[in-house]
Formats: structure tokens, sequence, C-alpha cells
């Protein structure tokens, strides 16, 4: 079962905004988005065997296109721009 985790104590905590603020930046950038397209971030933890431990899952919503996702297989604080890049660029 995949549970929805995203740890908010800690000094970790602190950098969480700014991380995911950063993956919208680099995602937006990456696909070329105008500013009303929503990005949402989420990271998601898997106990189940063969699953990530964390994954970080990227969903893009537009009135003018379908609904886009992409996953980067990391920890949201793991994540850089060139992860966000691969990832775009592996997109269906």
């Amino acid at each position: 079962m995949i549970s929805f985790h995203t740890s908010l104590k800690g000094p970790e905590a602190k950098g969480i905004p700014a991380r995911v603020s950063e993956i919208k930046t680099w995602t937006r950038s990456a696909l070329s988005l105008k500013q009303d397209t929503t990005i949402s971030i989420n990271e998601l933890a898997c106990s189940q065997p063969g699953c990530p431990p964390k994954q970080v899952v990227v969903l893009i919503l537009s009135k003018a296109v379908p609904a886009r996702k992409f996953e980067i297989h990391k920890a949201l604080l793991d994540i850089s721009n060139d992860d966000v890049v691969n990832a775009v660029f592996k997109m269906d």
C-alpha cells in the first residue's frame, strides 16, 4: 500500500517549502509552462517490496491540455534540477 508522507518535523522540514518551490520552477521552465498552469508536488512513501522508499510525483494541470505527471524516485529534498529535466524528457 502506498501512503502519503511528508515529514514536517525536525531540521529538514525548513527546507521542504523551498524545495517544492524550486521543483515547480524547474518543471515550469523545462516544459515552458504558463504561470496559470497548476503544478502539484507530492512525496510518497512505500513499504512494499520493490517499491522505492520515497518518490516524488509531479502533477501538471492546465485548462488547455490533459493532466500530465512524472515521478522521480528520490526523496523530495534530494531532487535537483537535473532530476526534473531527466524526468520531463522521459515523460509520456
